[in-house]
């Protein structure tokens, strides 16, 4: 009985995997959970886990830049130009720089907000080069009480 050879099986599955749109679910996932995934009470500000890393010296924002940076390789998968690749590591860096100091780098964590800011340049891009739809509708909004008949 002759053997069927299993890369086709696995050119298929890997054809047929994951599509950018999931890749950027998963990285606007991942931002929000770190930038912000709760409102502050009696405030329109949000935080995140990252500020919350923050608080536990030097492990705590080493685990953040951790987690960050799977946004930058989820990035590289879908192929952003070298130049948007190094703002996001420039954002990433500039938070876990100034995060480590303590309180004001909490503080600025809240403020900050590196991977949302790396969640839109990737969105940016995409929507750009047209590999992905904008999600802002062009056109004028009516409310359905307000129509004129």
């Amino acid at each position: 009985m002759p053997r069927v050879h299993p890369t086709p099986v696995f050119d298929a599955i890997k054809a047929a995997g994951p599509t950018r749109a999931d890749a950027v679910m998963r990285i606007s996932t991942i931002a929000r959970l770190m930038d912000s995934a709760v409102t502050i009470p009696g405030t329109n500000r949000t935080v995140g886990i990252d500020a919350v890393l923050g608080l536990v010296p030097v492990v705590g924002d080493l685990v953040s830049a951790a987690l960050s940076s799977y946004i930058i390789w989820e990035a590289r998968q879908l192929g952003l130009p070298a130049w948007k690749i190094a703002r996001m590591v420039g954002n990433v860096a500039v938070d876990t720089a100034i995060g480590a100091v303590p309180f004001v780098g909490d503080l600025f964590d809240v403020a900050f907000k590196a991977n949302m800011r790396n969640l839109r340049i990737v969105v940016d891009h995409l929507e750009g080069t047209g590999q992905m739809r904008p999600q802002v509708i062009d056109g004028e909004a009516v409310r359905l009480d307000e129509r004129r008949r």
